[in-house]
């Protein structure tokens, strides 16, 4: 018989998965000593370097976690993976070893490789919530510059750091401004997040003054939730549909195309995760006409002295991206352009836009798996 859980009854979460980045050395991993009784697996081996270390299993390939089970975590609350990219690296050098027929040369998956990546990561995550314990994954942050912004997001690999932001419950970022440690958990034009208790920026005590402190913060988040309104777990669905529509976009005329479909009175968390997405695929947005600007509406793609054109850095970038993607350079450019141009033609604007095109088709590498 099916248990029917009625609209005006709540929905009890009890476990969750946390993620947290940030740049290295901000104290990710001393904030997660302060979640409830954690036992951190420490793919990164930087646990040593936290004042208020807590247990911790050291990582050196999956087959040290692969095993896992319940008897394991018999006491602990937490399990913490520091970092979501090294785990991933490793499960990568695991599957690769168990068949190399989904590695290419030099250590790359294939795409059936990330299908297989992004499979067993997920049966981790369902495997470790299984045991009714909460999941913190610690990340570095990696920086894309859009102009004169800076778009912040996780640092792993290909496709798999969208089943992070698909399996986290809650996502924030650690930063330190003007002397003082800031946890950030809402989504900001130019930054992910995942807020869904609807907390401000917390000021984050020192960890040995506060040895609790994560756990209290997780906790309020599991209040919160538990607190949500039918109304309300309706509105968090219905951004999560929106968000699925825009990232599954690939130029800004289909970005442009969903604007005419939001309706006036829609939530405006919507249309800013809108406009965040596109920014983060490298569409530069027009605050007056407010929609996304395309080759057509006056961007000139070419470099128009020696001083503006593409770096050797970039150039160095656009080759490895278009040789993990297995495509010709100049043909993808003239391509994203609508212009016959060559990669050596273009300027430093256009290569950061290149780039940014390049690195969210190869973050997407596997998705049809």
């Amino acid at each position: 018989m099916l248990r029917i859980t009625k609209s005006t009854e709540p929905i009890t979460v009890d476990r969750l998965i946390v993620t947290i980045y940030s740049p290295p050395g901000v104290g990710k991993t001393s904030l997660a000593f302060t979640a409830e009784k954690p036992l951190l697996l420490d793919f990164d081996g930087g646990a040593y370097r936290a004042a208020n270390r807590a247990d911790i299993v050291a990582i050196n390939s999956w087959s040290d976690v692969g095993a896992i089970n319940a008897a394991d975590l018999a006491g602990y609350k937490t399990l913490v993976i520091d970092t979501a990219g090294r785990a991933l690296d490793c499960l990568t050098a695991d599957i690769i070893a168990g068949n190399p027929k989904l590695g290419r040369s030099g250590g790359a998956l294939t795409l059936q490789g990330f299908g297989e990546l992004k499979s067993r990561f997920i049966s981790f995550t369902k495997l470790v919530r299984s045991f009714g314990l909460d999941l913190v994954l610690l990340a570095h942050s990696d920086e894309q510059r859009n102009g004169d912004e800076l778009i912040e997001r996780i640092d792993v690999q290909g496709g798999s750091k969208n089943e992070i932001y698909k399996a986290a419950d809650v996502m924030g970022r650690l930063r330190i401004t003007n002397g003082k440690r800031l946890l950030n958990f809402s989504p900001t034009d130019t930054a992910f997040g995942k807020n869904p208790a609807g907390l401000g920026e917390l000021n984050v005590p020192v960890f040995t003054d506060e040895p609790g402190f994560l756990a209290s913060v997780i906790g309020q988040i599991k209040s919160s939730l538990n607190r949500l309104t039918a109304d309300q777990q309706t509105a968090a669905n219905e951004m999560a549909d929106w968000q699925k529509k825009f990232e599954a976009t690939s130029s800004p005329a289909e970005l442009n195309a969903l604007i005419a479909t939001i309706a006036d009175d829609v939530d405006p968390n919507i249309k800013r995760l809108l406009v965040k997405t596109g920014k983060v695929k490298g569409f530069e947005w027009d605050k007056d006409a407010k929609h996304f600007k395309s080759n057509g509406n006056g961007f000139d793609p070419l470099s128009k002295t020696a001083k503006d054109g593409v770096t050797s850095k970039q150039a160095k970038q656009i080759m490895t991206l278009t040789g993990e993607l297995e495509i010709d350079p100049d043909e993808a450019v003239s391509k994203l352009f609508k212009l016959p141009v060559k990669v050596d033609e273009i300027s430093k604007e256009a290569a950061d836009r290149f780039i940014a095109d390049l690195t969210t088709r190869a973050d997407n590498l596997g998705e049809a798996f």
